[in-house]
Order: C-alpha cells, then sequence, then structure tokens
C-alpha cells in the first residue's frame, strides 16, 4: 500500500507558483525599453546596476501565488493565472519603486532601492512603466475587460490607503485629530488588503469562477491584508532583524502610527509615549511601553480576528478542495510568520 503523501507546505506552495510564473514575469518586462527593463529587472533582484545577471534576494512572490490559486480554486489549470499573476507582480513592483520614494527609504531587500541605485527620476519612470505592463498584460489575456476592471478598482483602493498612510504622518499622535485603529484598518485594507484580494480575485476570474466566488476571493484577500500588515506592524518594532531586514525599533524611530502604537497611545500606561516617538536611543524605551500598553496584544488580536474573516469567507465558497487547503496554509503562513 502506498504512503499517503502530505500536503504541501505554504514555502512549498510559494515556490511552485513562483516557478510557474517567472518565466512569463520576465518576458513581460523584456518588451519593456532595455534601460527601464534593467532597472525593473534590479527591482526584482534578477540583476544588478548595469544589468550583470544577480541571485539578490526578491520578494516571496505571495500575490502571484494567489492568483495562480484562485485559478486553481475555480477549477482551472493554474496556468489560467498567469496573465493575472504577472499583472499584480508589476503592480506590486511599481507600488513599491514609488512608496521608497515617498517614504525617503534608501534600501529594499538589503541592497539600495532604485531610486539610490539609478536616481529618483529615472525610478519613477520604470515604477509608471510597469503600471502600464500590467494594464497591457491583462486587457490580451482571455477574459481580460473584466479583469482590467478588477484591477483598475483594487489600483484605485492602493492610492487611497497610500494617501491615507501619507497623510497619518502629518497628523498629532493625541487629541481628536489623532489617528484612530478604524482609520489605520481602512488604509491597511486599501495600501496592502486591496491588491492580495485584486490577486486572488483575478486569478479565479481568467479561470472562470462565478462573480460571488471572485468576491468572496476578493474579500478575504482583503482580510489577509490587513493581518499581513498587522504582522508586519508587530515585526517592526519586535521583530529580529537578522529575519525581517529591518532595524529594531526602525518604525518607531521615523514615528510610524502602526497599529501597536495607536493602540497603546489610547492607554494611561503609555502617556509618556508621544515623547519618545522618534527618539532613536529611546526606541527599546518606547517599545516597552507600547507592550506594557497592551499595543502587541490589541495587534496580535486584531490580526487573528481579519485571519479569522479569511478563513470563514474560503469556507464558504465552493472552491476546489486542493486549492482551497493551499490557500489555507498560505494565510496561515503569512500571519505567523517569524512570530
Amino acid at each position: 500500500m502506498s504512503a499517503v503523501q502530505a500536503p504541501p507546505s505554504a514555502p512549498e506552495v510559494l515556490a511552485r507558483c513562483r516557478d510557474l510564473v517567472r518565466p512569463a514575469l520576465r518576458d513581460a518586462v523584456g518588451r519593456l525599453h532595455p534601460w527601464v527593463a534593467e532597472m525593473a529587472a534590479y527591482s526584482f533582484g534578477w540583476c544588478e546596476v548595469g544589468g550583470a545577471p544577480a541571485a539578490a534576494p526578491g520578494g516571496k512572490g505571495v500575490r502571484q501565488a494567489l492568483a495562480v490559486l484562485g485559478a486553481e480554486a475555480a477549477g482551472a489549470d493554474g496556468r489560467a493565472g498567469i496573465p493575472a499573476a504577472v499583472a499584480v507582480e508589476l503592480v506590486h513592483g511599481f507600488s513599491l519603486l514609488h512608496d521608497d520614494i515617498m517614504d525617503g527609504d534608501a534600501t529594499r531587500r538589503r541592497r539600495p532601492a532604485v531610486w539610490k541605485a539609478y536616481g529618483t527620476g529615472p525610478a519613477v519612470l520604470a515604477g509608471d512603466a510597469l503600471f502600464a505592463l500590467a494594464v497591457e498584460t491583462l486587457s490580451v489575456a482571455p477574459r481580460g475587460a473584466g479583469a482590467v476592471r478588477l484591477l483598475s478598482a483594487a489600483l484605485a483602493d492602493l492610492v487611497r490607503g497610500q494617501a491615507d498612510d501619507l497623510l497619518f504622518a502629518t497628523r498629532p499622535c493625541t487629541g481628536p485629530e489623532r489617528v484612530t485603529p478604524e482609520e489605520y484598518r481602512a488604509m491597511a485594507e486599501g495600501k496592502t488588503g486591496a491588491l492580495l484580494g485584486c490577486a486572488a480575485a483575478l486569478g479565479a476570474a481568467l479561470g472562470g469562477a462565478p462573480e460571488a466566488t471572485v468576491g468572496a476571493l476578493d474579500r478575504a484577500g482583503r482580510h489577509l491584508g490587513v493581518a499581513f500588515q498587522l504582522v508586519d506592524d508587530v515585526l517592526g518594532i519586535w521583530g529580529d532583524p537578522a529575519v525581517t531586514g529591518k532595524p529594531v525599533g526602525g518604525d518607531l524611530r521615523e514615528r510610524k502610527k502602526t497599529y501597536p502604537v495607536l493602540a497603546a497611545l489610547g492607554s494611561p500606561a503609555a502617556r509618556g509615549l508621544p515623547g519618545l516617538l522618534g527618539a532613536p536611543e529611546r526606541a527599546e524605551e518606547a517599545a516597552a511601553q507600547i507592550e506594557a500598553a497592551g499595543g502587541r496584544t490589541a495587534a496580535l488580536s486584531e490580526a487573528r480576528s481579519h485571519t479569522a474573516a479569511a478563513r470563514a469567507l474560503l469556507t464558504g465558497a465552493p472552491l476546489a478542495a486542493e486549492a482551497a487547503g493551499d490557500l489555507f496554509r498560505l494565510l496561515d503562513h503569512l500571519v505567523h510568520r517569524e512570530l
């Protein structure tokens, strides 16, 4: 009697989907102007400045995996989701290029950000090119017209979320103008959740899923995005720099209004927190106050709530069993990473 094969782990699912999508993604980038294509390839970790091949650390490929699994969940071959996977990966790349400029982040994945390596203007141009290429990729795919509409709606939400995130930096930590946890959740759904939901929904749409299933996957991905951002916030304060690639307390030094900070500011135990934020030498003290005031616990509790909502949506949708299992494993992996 043959042994029962264990289901793939989440990292194995991510690797399988990356391998499936990579050739099409490289082909798409190769259609760009050579200089712009080099900057795009650098941003994906494929080359060094000047074009020499490299194997720099790239992203996990979460969005492209969701697109492939969305197609498989609809009962189609995962290859049906490749145009969706390429499009969302290009849009994600576009958003990172522009985010780094807006936030003044000089590094991305442990090497100079594109705007530091090539200049601000060229980096903006490369981001614009990735965005245009994403739309083109979807527009020529089967069922592409509806897919472009889904992507456009997600992009509008992404811009709103990014605008809110930038405006949060100008608002005070206390008083009637402070940022509320509710406003944060709306920002995170737009900035992070919209594209994750769109990835799964696009894959399902290209795989021929009914509208209700496409909508359920979109909403599940949005909840996943909020949970993912909440965990990112926790790691940005208490994560191991060797694992996260971020300096200890980096978010606190930059006075970012992350969920743990917002939750803690509402507690008397964090009365001195506003004065600690932004002081590099007092980041450890600020982190201790946030934890004592319940900020870390609140963020992780909120992440669990959004994870449960995503699971409920996936459970209630008529999805192919194997793909649904992969989606559940991926969801758990992303919200429990390095905690």
